[in-house]
């Protein structure tokens, strides 16, 4: 089963006209965050006009206008304001506030990159506790649908796994019923390990997927680097004839247990490129084929 495709805003240059073009093509979801420049407002009208359209955004990082009203109303010192990302519980709950009462509304809240906060194991543990206890607040209120961990490195880093994110949502809850419902990671052929311990029925999105969560995979393109990066070989290798964009899009998208590939396209000709590429995905036979070349370097 090949993952369907979601709008990605970061570094989208008009968030607006690339939403409603994703609308327009069919698409289920769409991934922001507060710290990606002005996306949240640019999607306000977009969402009103498709109210069946899922949104989902963080909490963790923030801009400078952000960290500017964070410091104003006494939430962050100077000196953390200047780190650009927090996971302290008031500060999880102030942006989520904001977060809401730009959107509208967050079908998931994100936990953002909590890997980069470099602590240690039993601190980071804590405070994703801590974090999960402030957006089970949010759910439970009915002000939220559920929650997640979206990472860069966090997953394949080791520095948490799927089964502990669940144990601490459960500690959160005070019980079984608790709402982490989805995980967020890079999968490509640049951070293709995801796609090996997959097609091996191993690592964060079989664990996930085993779990009931909703997978979604960010950076398909590696933020557009990596159609420059993929020979001509490579192309024709994962599929004969194709561009080097759509081979790239297309193996990301056949990585098993992936429910969500979040792509940063812009215009109708993008959107119609990307979604005739991902029509017929790989075999898992194949996909192995292509991350065995990649292995050899």
């Amino acid at each position: 089963m090949t993952a369907s495709l979601g709008l990605g805003t970061y570094k989208v240059r008009d968030v607006a006209e690339a939403a409603r073009t994703a609308c327009a093509h069919g698409t289920a979801w769409i991934d922001t965050a507060p710290n990606y420049d002005r996306a949240h407002r640019e999607l306000v009208p977009v969402l009103a006009e498709h109210p069946q359209v899922r949104v989902s955004t963080k909490t963790g990082f923030f801009g400078k206008d952000e960290a500017t009203a964070a410091v104003a109303e006494g939430i962050l010192t100077h000196d953390q304001a200047a780190a650009g990302h927090s996971l302290a519980p008031a500060f999880l709950r102030w942006q989520t506030e904001r977060s809401l009462a730009v959107l509208g509304r967050a079908d998931i809240v994100f936990v953002h990159n909590p890997e980069h906060a470099h602590l240690g194991r039993e601190e980071l543990y804590e405070r994703l506790r801590d974090a999960f206890t402030v957006l089970e607040e949010f759910a439970h209120a009915g002000r939220i649908g559920r929650y997640g961990v979206a990472a860069w490195s966090g997953f394949t880093s080791g520095a948490f796994t799927v089964p502990e994110l669940l144990d601490l949502a459960r500690e959160a809850a005070g019980s079984g019923e608790h709402h982490l419902s989805a995980v967020q990671l890079p999968v490509s052929l640049v951070m293709v390990r995801p796609i090996s311990l997959a097609l091996d029925g191993r690592g964060p999105l079989v664990q996930a997927r085993a779990a009931g969560l909703t997978t979604f995979g960010s950076s398909p393109l590696h933020g557009g680097e990596l159609p420059r990066l993929a020979t001509p070989e490579l192309s024709d290798h994962i599929r004969p004839g194709s561009t080097p964009a759509a081979a790239c899009l297309l193996a990301a998208v056949s990585c098993p247990s992936l429910d969500v590939v979040l792509l940063s396209a812009s215009t109708p000709e993008h959107w119609a490129t990307a979604q005739e590429a991902t029509t017929a995905p790989l075999a898992p036979d194949q996909l192995r084929k292509v991350t065995d070349v990649l292995a050899q370097g």
